[in-house]
């Protein structure tokens, strides 16, 4: 009796790739930040991702939803879609997959990115549809952002989003966790947990996307 061939054995097997899929194409990930504060310990944290995300994923930032109205059908039908929320759908279109990263207001997301998400949701070709998306938050408080990534995960289940589940990034007692003069994120538990999900975020966008 021969021994079996172990599958990582036979040529042209990827033994690191889990998916069996090619791991050629340069992902691009589109990543929107929830907080428009200057100082936002959000912000700092989705400026980590770029150096801690694998080679195969680059990142760009989306375009800011901050000049968006309030959205209003009449609006909507009276002068289309605002040019802010055309840029910004087009930009989600535009990626491979999306990042969010967002805090609590409220134990909810804040209404700017609702406001920009209800804009984009009324587009035809709507972007989120089949979209992978990952989302991490910070706050100050124990619970991290948790709750506003439970209300951001419902809202847009409901236009089609693909959601990336864990690890989670969920970082609590932010004052503690990044630097006070350059908000570089400095905890080295918080930096694993972003490494980790950064990898296991590419793998799952491949295997969606096939790329």
């Amino acid at each position: 009796m021969h021994e079996g061939v172990d599958a990582r054995d036979k040529p042209g097997h990827d033994g690191g790739n889990i998916w069996g899929l090619g791991m050629t194409d340069t992902l691009k990930i589109l990543t929107i930040c929830g907080s428009l504060r200057k100082g936002s310990y959000n912000a700092a944290l989705a400026r980590m991702a770029p150096k801690l995300a694998p080679a195969g994923m680059t990142f760009s930032d989306a375009p800011s939803f901050a000049q968006m109205p309030i959205y209003n059908h009449d609006d909507q039908e009276a002068g289309g879609f605002p040019p802010s929320a055309t840029a910004w759908a087009d930009a989600i279109r535009a990626a491979d997959a999306l990042l969010f990263v967002t805090p609590e207001y409220n134990w909810s997301i804040p209404g700017g990115l609702k406001n920009a998400i209800d804009w984009a949701s009324r587009m035809k070709n709507q972007p989120f549809a089949g979209k992978p998306a990952a989302v991490q938050s910070a706050a100050g408080g124990l619970l991290g952002g948790a709750r506003a990534q439970y209300h951001l995960r419902q809202s847009l289940t409901s236009v089609d989003v693909l959601w990336f589940g864990r690890p989670e990034v969920i970082v609590s007692f932010a004052p503690q966790k990044f630097d006070a003069a350059t908000l570089e994120l400095k905890d080295q538990t918080a930096i694993d947990m972003v490494k980790a999900q950064l990898a296991a975020f590419e793998k799952y966008i491949r295997m969606v996307k096939g790329k």
